[in-house]
């Protein structure tokens, strides 16, 4: 969720995550590309761009970090993919998770941006709007297994080759035995597909964490470390919208090691794989007497309706 993390995420990760649909000058001051525009204003790659990419070298076998050999400094003016290696698994599906391997490094000196081999393996949505679309575009078609290279003019020129090992087709809202209402809560209503509506509650919020369970899931619990894919609605107390996934494609996040605030940490932690739940976070557990933007004032109590779709 962007709102939600408290933590600035490493410049890899973020190349692929945050900026999806970026344009001109971004918020920490990048560069405006130099490439042509699509109609919503957003940059594609010319041909100089893929000449750039397709000059870069991936060396190593599959599953182990390759080795990225290129001219330096290396640029590009918009973000660019292009397969490396081709899968041999099962076609990739927009709407899947799936669990991807990275190395990174700067375009103008080569060195680390960061790597997930040895480590933890990143998790990603195809064809969400929180990943880069030149990304979304090269794994379209593609197969478990497939190796891919993306260039993004960020903050710091990056390249990385992304290795996909599993696909993931997910449910697309929380699905189990419903569970009664709660007096003094907000009163969920869903839409067809599942989306939540509140209504709210007048008077004081509660002054502790409420994780009030609506639909009871039928998977395992949800482990402090895990990667949830989720859909969520976020308003404050007095019912006014701030934040949604529902307008896009779910949202993942690692849980229960400070990457979103307290509130989901403490709350999430426990529920089961499958579950919609109904979190109420006092300030002190989400953005305290700061808020977040001009859409969370401070000392805001939060309400959530989180449908918790898969752990991994």
């Amino acid at each position: 969720m962007r709102r939600l993390t408290t933590a600035t995420a490493a410049a890899a990760v973020a190349a692929v995550l945050l900026l999806a649909g970026c344009s001109g000058s971004g918020s920490d001051g990048d560069p405006t590309p130099t490439g042509s525009a699509t109609s919503t204003g957003i940059p594609t790659a010319t041909a100089a761009d893929v000449a750039a990419l397709d000059a870069v070298k991936v060396e190593g076998d599959l599953g182990k970090e390759p080795k990225l050999t290129f001219k330096q400094p290396f640029s590009v003016t918009a973000p660019v993919a292009r397969v490396d290696v081709k899968g041999t698994g099962t076609k990739l599906k927009d709407g899947q998770v799936l669990t991807v391997n990275y190395v990174a490094v700067n375009g103008k000196d080569g060195s680390s941006l960061g790597t997930t081999y040895g480590a933890d393996p990143q998790s990603i949505t195809l064809g969400s709007p929180d990943i880069i679309e030149a990304l979304n575009q090269t794994l379209k078609g593609q197969k478990i297994g497939a190796r891919v290279l993306l260039a993004v003019p960020a903050q710091e020129m990056t390249l990385m080759s992304i290795e996909v090992v599993d696909a993931r087709t997910i449910p697309t809202r929380a699905e189990g035995e419903p569970v009664a209402p709660v007096a003094g809560l907000p009163t969920v209503t869903l839409a067809k597909n599942g989306e939540p509506s509140i209504t709210p509650v007048k008077g004081a919020p509660p002054a502790d964490l409420k994780a009030q369970p609506l639909i009871k899931g039928a998977g395992p619990a949800v482990e402090a470390g895990q990667t949830l894919t989720l859909h969520y609605t976020g308003w404050l107390w007095d019912g006014t919208e701030f934040d949604s996934s529902w307008d896009g494609a779910p949202f993942s996040t690692e849980i229960g090691s400070g990457k979103v605030i307290p509130g989901w940490d403490q709350g999430l932690v426990g529920q089961t794989v499958g579950s919609q739940v109904l979190l109420v976070v006092p300030p002190a557990l989400g953005y305290g007497d700061a808020g977040s933007g001009d859409k969370i004032p401070g000392d805001s109590t939060l309400v959530f309706v989180v449908d918790i779709l898969d752990a991994s």
